[in-house]
């Protein structure tokens, strides 16, 4: 049953290293440029005493994008805030059993606000325009196209579902420690290759 589940593991920690080695890459891009947008509202509003309209909500958008793009890889790696001293204390099985519970309760949860997250991103609060942020189109005689909403509150969505995927990898983990604590899984390259810098 291990050997078995360790397949589906490896296939889906396969999957998901691509996602989210393309999801950080995208992170990173994102908040670089957020930071010049900022910039450039400071230098704006305060060396030229006139504050653009658009460089705050262009910043929040960034800023979903980067956050729903990095977190997924945050919770693979532990790196969300966490109290294990119980895990810690327990035996090793006994452990892992309380850590399966914990990630099935998120998956759940997880689950109903993928279901949240579409109606509003693709139903009625995505239909909205952005107040500032638009495709400035009149730059070269067109019609300027404002930005909907969808395109930043997608951000969230698309967070939640690699979280997802995340959570089922490390369920999978989890039950395979569980049920063959000897057998090997491989740990995620790119945790690996952070840690050796």
């Amino acid at each position: 049953m291990a050997e078995a589940l360790s397949g589906v593991f490896r296939a889906l920690m396969a999957v998901n290293s691509v996602f989210l080695r393309i999801g950080r890459n995208i992170a990173w891009f994102a908040l670089a440029l957020m930071v010049v947008v900022i910039l450039l509202q400071v230098v704006f509003r305060y060396v030229f005493n006139n504050a653009l309209p658009w460089p705050d909500e262009v910043a929040r958008f960034l800023m979903l994008w980067m956050t729903g793009l990095i977190a997924p890889s945050a919770m693979r790696w532990g790196g969300f805030v966490a109290i294990d001293m119980l895990e810690m204390a327990l035996p090793k099985r006994a452990g892992l059993f309380l850590t399966l519970i914990l990630l099935c309760l998120s998956a759940a949860v997880l689950v109903m606000a993928i279901q949240f997250g579409w109606k509003h991103t693709m139903g009625f609060g995505g239909n909205f325009d952005s107040s500032s942020m638009k495709l400035p189109l009149d730059w070269i005689g067109l019609e300027a196209i404002r930005v909907k909403l969808r395109y930043m509150y997608g951000s969230l969505l698309v967070g939640i579902i690699l979280l997802l995927s995340v959570t089922v990898e490390l369920i999978l983990r989890c039950l395979i420690g569980i049920l063959n604590p000897d057998l090997e899984l491989p740990d995620d390259p790119a945790m690996i290759m952070a840690g050796s810098n």
